[in-house]
């Protein structure tokens, strides 16, 4: 009988605090766990009491990656509550400065975070010796990312311009027109990022996975439409909480997410690429042929790929939303506090972010349920850490160590804003 156990006791590139164990006994894997021990932060518990308006500015500090998709989701939740209906120049603001945090998650998780995975080097620094051409343009898609939510946001790290109801400032065309020739070279700039992700060497794997993702009639979702699925859900951000679920498992701090009667689903880049694909515009559909994706991908290590395409729709998007823009009259619909509960849901870069709040007539938040990406998708990590090393138990201890870690980046796990360096740790038992 012989039995081994790997243990990753902290990931690197990964936003947070988190490591992974799998057992293996006879040469069959019995318990793969993402072991997420980042402090609970009880940001539910404290927005109970606070002003609606407050929620936005509160909610952008669960994280630095993805501020404006907790922003966006409290915002269209309160304004549900609110009976404000944003549309026109102010909607497309919103969808533009997502366009801006896309770009800079995009650019950061292909580049520096996933792309070392795949080229045998260790972080992005050690990437940059070798390929400076190709970390220079990360750098330079990052920052115009970056710039985007600056611009429309005051700031690129926890943005303090948006608010229910629109923006408290908003640009003039002339002055959202100097975005214009960096985005143009961002749009170059992710073509060839598509090509350059289409080139490295896969493992392979794939698996029937239940994608989850919004879905709108006329455009790539970022926060507005349908909650869907390719296994037959198909209703409104309200119903939610009907159709998933969260628990408490002992190895995590952080929620683990289901289908309430099937399990695991997964949802991101790879959901939103497959039920909405025929919403990408024509550019995105060609890069996306040409680096060998059909309408669907079910291998998760070819995410990175996907991504790229995203990259692709958030720089032509951006160009778009500002052609067409018109400076509008105010920068935001006034809002009369009412007692309520609404619900919102945003595509966060690495998958849905729900929001739930009740508010009462003075405007107070008396409850409040956020339900993040990752949460939703660590049931479908461990699933395929077990599958994948269940195909690939031939593998040395440290090539096997190295492709777990892998496997969990395939999914840019936000655990929280913070980055810490691996420690490896490999334990066998023989008897």
């Amino acid at each position: 009988m012989k039995s081994k156990t790997i243990k990753v006791d902290m990931l690197a590139r990964v936003e947070g605090e988190g490591g992974l164990t799998v057992k293996i006994k006879n040469d069959q894997v019995i318990d793969t766990k993402l072991d997420i021990f980042e402090p609970p932060r009880f940001f539910e518990a404290f927005l109970r009491g606070r002003k609606y308006y407050e929620a936005p500015d509160i909610t952008a500090r669960i994280c630095g990656i993805c501020p404006i998709a907790y922003q966006t989701s409290s915002i269209t939740a309160m304004e549900s509550i609110l009976g404000i209906s944003v549309d026109g120049p102010l909607r497309d603001l919103r969808r533009l400065i997502y366009c801006g945090e896309w770009i800079e998650s995009h650019a950061l998780h292909i580049y520096l975070l996933h792309a070392p995975d795949f080229l045998g080097y260790e972080d992005g620094l050690r990437l940059a010796k070798d390929y400076p051409d190709v970390v220079g343009r990360a750098l330079k898609l990052k920052k115009i990312g970056n710039d985007v939510m600056v611009f429309l946001g005051g700031r690129e790290i926890h943005p303090i311009n948006m608010r229910v109801g629109g923006f408290y400032k908003v640009p003039t065309k002339k002055e959202l027109d100097s975005l214009k020739e960096p985005l143009q070279w961002a749009l170059e700039a992710s073509l060839e990022t598509v090509k350059f992700t289409a080139g490295l060497n896969f493992p392979d794997m794939e698996r029937d996975y239940e994608f989850v993702s919004l879905r709108h009639p006329d455009e790539y979702p970022l926060f507005a439409g349908h909650i869907y699925s390719n296994k037959g859900i198909d209703i409104p951000i309200p119903d939610f909480l009907k159709y998933f679920e969260e628990e408490h498992v002992s190895h995590s701090t952080s929620l683990h997410a289901f289908v309430k009667g099937r399990g695991d689903y997964l949802t991101g880049p790879m959901a939103r690429f497959a039920n909405c694909y025929d919403q990408l515009p024509k550019i995105a559909q060609k890069a996306a042929k040409e680096a060998g994706l059909g309408k669907t991908c079910l291998n998760p290590f070819k995410s990175i790929i996907v991504r790229a395409v995203e990259l692709v729709f958030a720089c032509h998007e951006a160009l778009r939303l500002i052609d067409n823009y018109q400076m509008p009259e105010k920068p935001y619909i006034e809002a009369v506090p009412r007692e309520g509960e609404g619900h919102g849901c945003s595509e966060a870069p690495r998958g849905i972010c729900y929001h739930r709040y009740k508010i009462d007539s003075s405007g107070l938040i008396k409850d409040a349920r956020i339900v993040p990406p990752t949460s939703q998708n660590q049931k479908a990590i461990e699933k395929d850490l077990k599958l994948f090393v269940q195909k690939n138990l031939h593998l040395s201890d440290d090539k096997l160590t190295w492709q777990c870690e892998q496997t969990v980046r395939n999914y840019d796990p936000c655990i929280s804003c913070s980055c810490h360096f691996l420690k490896l740790k490999v334990i066998r038992e023989n008897s």
